[in-house]
C-alpha cells in the first residue's frame, strides 16, 4: 500500500516556532506506545494457573515483539539510511539502541518460552521476572522514541524537504505486508486523537478500493469507544450504524 497514511497523521513544529514539518515518527510511535503499555499490563495480570489466559498473554507479547523487530528493520533500512546519507554518524545513537533492542527481544522470547514450559510451581516467579524485564524494555523504548522524535527528526528536517521525507516514508509503508498494515492500524487508530484519526483514515480512503477501506474500518472499529467511532464515521462519510459482519442490525 503506497500511501503516506501510516505516519503522516501528526506534524511536529520545528524548533524556533517555524512552520510544522512532516513527522514520520508520530503515528507509529503512538501505536507502539499503546501496544507496549497494554501488553505490559496484560502480562502483569496473567493468571499462570489458567493455561488459556497465560497463552493469550504470551501470544500478545510475541506479536508485540515481532512488530518491534520489524519496526527496527524498517527504521534501519529507510530512516537511518536517509539520515546517514546526509549527516554521517547522525543515526549512530539510535542505531546502537536498535542493536540492544534486538538482544532484549531475544531475551524476552527466551523467558516467555521458559515460562510457558515451566513446572507449575516455578511459573509465578518466572512470570514476575518476565513482567519486570518487559517493563524495562518498554521504559527503554519510551526513551528511545523520544530521542528519535527530537534528535532524529531534527536531523531529517535539516537535511530533507517535506516532499523528500514523504517519499521516503511512502517507500517504507509500501514495504509493509497487508497483515502487518492491519496490525499497525489496529493499534494506531485508537491511539490517535480525532483529527489525526480522520486524517489517517481519510488518506487510506482516498487510495484504497471501497471494500478494502471498509475492511480497515471493520478492523479498527471494535477498539474505539462510541464517541470516537461516531466522530470517525462522520469524518470519512460512513454511517455511524455501519454494521460489521456477524452483527445484528
Amino acid at each position: 500500500m503506497n500511501t503516506t497514511t501510516l505516519a503522516s497523521t501528526a506534524h511536529a513544529a520545528a524548533a524556533g516556532g517555524t512552520a510544522p514539518r512532516f513527522d514520520m515518527y508520530a503515528g507509529i510511535h503512538k501505536a507502539l506506545r499503546s501496544f507496549m503499555s497494554e501488553t505490559l499490563v496484560r502480562v502483569g495480570r496473567a493468571d499462570v494457573t489458567d493455561p488459556d489466559d497465560l497463552h493469550a498473554a504470551l501470544a500478545q507479547l510475541e506479536t508485540l515483539l515481532t512488530l518491534c523487530l520489524s519496526h527496527i528493520e524498517h527504521e534501519n533500512e529507510f530512516v537511518h539510511t536517509a539520515i546517514e546519507a546526509r549527516q554521517p554518524g547522525g543515526a549512530a545513537r539510535t542505531g546502537g539502541d536498535h542493536l540492544e533492542h534486538r538482544d532484549s527481544i531475544d531475551a524476552l522470547r527466551t523467558e516467555a518460552a521458559g515460562l510457558r514450559s515451566a513446572k507449575a510451581r516455578l511459573q509465578p516467579a518466572l512470570a514476575l521476572r518476565l513482567y519486570h524485564h518487559l517493563a524495562l524494555f518498554v521504559a527503554e523504548n519510551l526513551q528511545h522514541m523520544h530521542i528519535e522524535e527530537s534528535v532524529n527528526n531534527a536531523a531529517l528536517w535539516a537535511a530533507y524537504s517535506d516532499a523528500e521525507l514523504i517519499e521516503i516514508h511512502d517507500r517504507l509503508v509500501a514495504s509493509i505486508s497487508p497483515p502487518q498494515f492491519m496490525l499497525v492500524a489496529r493499534w494506531m487508530v485508537p491511539a490517535l486523537n480525532p483529527m489525526e484519526r480522520a486524517g489517517l483514515l481519510g488518506g487510506i480512503q482516498a487510495q484504497t478500493p471501497p471494500e478494502a477501506f471498509l475492511g480497515v474500518l471493520a478492523g479498527v472499529r471494535p477498539h474505539l469507544d462510541a464517541r470516537g467511532w461516531d466522530k470517525l464515521a462522520r469524518a470519512v462519510g460512513v454511517a455511524p450504524q455501519f454494521i460489521l459482519a456477524g452483527e445484528s442490525p
